[in-house]
């Protein structure tokens, strides 16, 4: 008698790839967008959501940018990969289950090959949050989870966002997209404060697409709105060129409105 066969792993979809006025999109497997990038300025940061994914910078002291290490769950078309590992020279780590996206990112998108600074990591973005050796040793970190049909976050409970701050180290930040024809804000909201605490979670202005970036630290300091202007006025300063239009970010944040229990 043969022994029952295992859970089968369900089958990964096929990336695909468009081209529409200039810019290069990466698909999985239907029209969604999942990464995008500007063919004659591929170092900037070309969707509006991604741009805002990075405004977790200003939660960063200017003086301390590149120091510490920057994880990504979830490749996409590599735009915060190469902006952390090239721009920011941050030690990069990318965190992503589907081979074929790491090599769309590597053919199409001008994503580096593993070397001293970068390192993508095919792996599950659950699993390696959990992971002993992952605890306190990122110091930023942008999650962006969806499936082919990006119709809510994959990795989206109160465990999981309790194992992202486990993985921060004291000053540590942490970005989400939230997004999905199923997705509710208010939930993923209401899970992230409870692993980080109401207080250390805010939100920015949705954009017309329907993202909205999510943003929570550790660190119980806050940049006061002094602070929070210098290193808007420096990071548009350096890193304008790359889409990141940091004043303007400032006008998107908010605190987190109060949450129905």
């Amino acid at each position: 008698m043969s022994p029952s066969p295992g859970p089968v792993a369900p089958a990964l979809p096929e990336v695909g790839i468009s081209e529409f006025e200039g810019v290069r999109y990466l698909h999985l497997g239907t029209p969604w967008v999942q990464g995008a990038m500007r063919l004659d300025d591929p170092q900037r940061v070309e969707l509006v959501y991604v741009q805002r994914m990075l405004a977790a910078l200003l939660w960063l002291p200017t003086e301390s940018l590149g120091q510490g290490r920057a994880v990504q769950l979830g490749l996409g078309a590599g735009s915060i990969t190469r902006f952390t590992a090239q721009a920011l020279k941050m030690d990069t780590t990318a965190v992503e289950l589907n081979p074929q996206v790491v090599v769309a990112c590597r053919h199409w998108f001008r994503l580096p090959r593993d070397g001293a600074r970068l390192r993508v990591e095919l792996a599950d973005a659950g699993a390696w949050v959990r992971a002993p050796e992952a605890r306190a040793s990122v110091r930023l970190l942008h999650v962006d989870l969806y499936d082919e049909q990006a119709a809510a976050p994959v990795l989206d409970d109160a465990d999981f966002y309790a194992a992202c701050r486990d993985v921060l180290d004291d000053d540590g930040v942490m970005a989400v997209n939230l997004f999905g024809r199923n997705a509710s804000f208010e939930r993923s909201a209401r899970r992230i404060a409870q692993a980080f605490g109401a207080a250390q979670v805010w939100s920015l202005q949705p954009t017309r697409e329907g993202n909205t970036v999510v943003v929570a630290t550790r660190a119980p300091a806050v940049p006061t709105a002094a602070q929070a202007e210098a290193r808007a006025a420096q990071l548009q300063a350096r890193f304008g060129r790359h889409g990141l239009q940091a004043r303007k970010w400032l006008r998107m944040v908010r605190p987190l409105p109060p949450l129905a229990p």
